[in-house]
């Protein structure tokens, strides 16, 4: 439920942003990592209608409920591999933009972990889910329950 009807007020933007983020699921990166990065951005931007959702997602992409719980503390456990660490990191970065930008470090490390096109559709998705995230989080989204 979200405070205001966005979807019935601006449906052609809202059919293109969707389709923008529906088009990381289809890009060169693997749908579970897709679905952890999409968490966690939503996690740091506190969206409460996002978090929900993307939970849901990733459990139906048979992600593995552990690493879901550990996800606020991903850098603290052994349940991710390198390539979901450093997309992680980039993703973080990417996030929180206004507090520092990506060292040339983190992306270099990035850069490294993925290959071109990956990287680059890692950065887009980044962007198309904090954008997502913004909507729900200016509509006051939240989640339905099951």
């Amino acid at each position: 439920m979200f405070r205001e009807n966005f979807r019935a007020a601006a449906p052609e933007t809202m059919k293109k942003l969707s389709e923008f983020s529906g088009l990381s699921l289809k890009s060169s990166l693997d749908a579970s990592l897709v679905h952890l990065v999409y968490l966690r951005v939503s996690q740091l931007n506190g969206c409460a209608y996002c978090v929900d959702s993307h939970t849901h997602e990733a459990l139906a992409g048979e992600e593995n409920p552990q690493r879901l719980y550990n996800m606020t503390v991903w850098h603290e456990t052994s349940f991710f591999s390198d390539k979901e660490r450093a997309a992680l990191a980039w993703a973080e970065a990417m996030t929180s933009l206004t507090e520092k930008h990506p060292s040339a470090e983190l992306h270099e490390a990035t850069r490294h972990a993925f290959s071109e096109k990956e990287f680059i559709d890692l950065t887009l998705a980044i962007a198309a889910i904090n954008a997502l995230n913004r909507v729900g989080v200016g509509f006051q989204g939240q989640p339905d329950k099951r």
